[in-house]
């Protein structure tokens, strides 16, 4: 079924941030370089808020215990208010222990919500241990800046035998500030009326679905492919999508009108027929945009 889309790309969280337990060496013993982590979340179809408790984010390097940051952040923060590539600083500029960290978790607390259609769901979530991601490398007397993706699209599961009950499932990624570029296109009318049924008696007028590797063949979410990323079409002017925080290398570029569930009513992936357009191979450089017309 078509919904209307709203795009949210970019969410950041700021507070006071305070260092606690933890282990590791102290710069007097070892050396050490800076780091700083922000956040942003990749789109998701249909909802009006997606309000996430953060609060604390923890770092493990490989050699020493988790160093834990408390988030002093007063309530659940609305991904939805922070968008089209902005990002705001859990950490800055902070001084860690130089070498390989094994991972970074985001711990959150019990008080997360979706908002659909003005009506609030209670996202629940399956683990109170947080939501961990990959490893990172702290150059000795240099600094990081590295992004959590909180890929919300794949990460909010709306049960099919149940559609008044949301899960939050989280899918992240990590990414090196410095590595990562972006892809832009425009996407023509006549594409849409064709894929959607019109432009002028339709709300949702399709996502763009970008695959690791050239000469793609485009599947959903939870295939044997599934897309790294997928973005909304936004209008503005023109018919437009902004992928963010793509690591650099080749990709293929699809556009399709169908829904992509993440699940079936038996819990299991959901296996879609959606039908692309012939995938655009582009190449993604650290820093800068690709753009990809339809």
């Amino acid at each position: 079924m078509k919904s209307s889309t709203k795009l949210f790309a970019i969410s950041a969280l700021t507070g006071a941030l305070a260092a606690c337990g933890g282990g590791g060496s102290s710069s007097d013993s070892a050396q050490t370089g800076t780091v700083s982590v922000g956040l942003t979340d990749a789109p998701v179809d249909q909802a009006e808020a997606v309000n996430i408790e953060i609060t604390a984010l923890v770092l493990k390097h490989q050699s020493g215990s988790p160093v834990r940051y408390e988030l002093d952040i007063p309530e659940p923060v609305n991904l939805l208010d922070y968008q089209n590539g902005q990002v705001k600083a859990l950490l800055d500029s902070k001084e860690l222990e130089a070498g390989e960290y094994q991972w970074v978790r985001l711990e959150i607390g019990d008080n997360n919500n979706i908002v659909i259609d003005g009506a609030e769901y209670t996202l629940t979530t399956p683990s109170k241990r947080g939501l961990q991601t990959s490893g990172f490398t702290v150059p000795a007397g240099g600094e990081v800046a590295i992004t959590i993706d909180f890929d919300v699209r794949k990460s909010i599961v709306n049960p099919q035998n149940d559609p008044n009950a949301y899960k939050l499932k989280p899918v992240l990624r990590l990414v090196d500030n410095s590595q990562v570029g972006s892809i832009t296109g425009t996407i023509p009318a006549e594409l849409i009326t064709k894929a959607c049924g019109g432009v002028d008696t339709v709300d949702f007028v399709g996502n763009v679905y970008v695959h690791s590797g050239a000469n793609q063949q485009p599947d959903d979410i939870g295939s044997g492919n599934e897309p790294l990323v997928v973005v909304p079409v936004e209008f503005d002017d023109n018919y437009s999508y902004q992928a963010s925080f793509i690591p650099a290398g080749d990709y293929t570029v699809s556009y399709t009108c169908d829904s992509d569930l993440v699940e079936d009513a038996d819990g299991h992936p959901s296996d879609d027929n959606l039908t692309f357009t012939e995938g655009k191979n582009t190449t993604v450089t650290a820093n800068e945009t690709s753009t990809v017309n339809f």
